[in-house]
C-alpha cells in the first residue's frame, strides 16, 4: 500500500485523469447539481413539487437529489437551474 501523499490540482476531476476541458465540464455539472438539491432543500418541497417547476418527471428529480450526474448533460442543469429562476452564468480565470 502506497502512503505517500500527493498534492491535489485543485480539481477532483483532473486528479482522476480527465482531461482539462472535460474536467471543467464536470465540475460544472456537479456545481449545479448540489445547488438544484439545495435549491429543494431550502424551499422544502418535494420531488414531485420540484418536478413540476423544472418541467420533468418525478423519476429525474430523484436522480438528480441522488446524484445520477452521469443522467444530466450540462444543458439540463442549465435548463433545470433557469426554471428554479437561478441565474446561471460562467466564471472564467484571468
Amino acid at each position: 500500500m502506497n502512503n505517500d501523499i500527493i498534492t491535489s490540482s485543485g480539481s477532483v476531476f483532473t486528479d482522476l485523469g480527465f482531461s482539462p476541458d472535460e474536467a471543467a465540464i464536470l465540475q460544472m455539472r456537479a456545481d449545479l447539481m448540489a445547488d438544484l438539491r439545495k435549491f429543494i432543500k431550502a424551499k422544502k418541497i418535494t420531488q414531485a413539487k420540484a418536478a413540476a417547476i423544472f418541467g420533468v418527471s418525478q423519476s429525474r428529480v430523484s436522480d438528480l437529489i441522488r446524484g445520477k450526474w452521469e443522467r444530466f448533460s450540462l444543458e439540463m442543469l442549465i435548463t433545470l437551474a433557469t426554471k428554479a429562476g437561478m441565474h446561471v452564468s460562467l466564471q472564467t480565470a484571468a
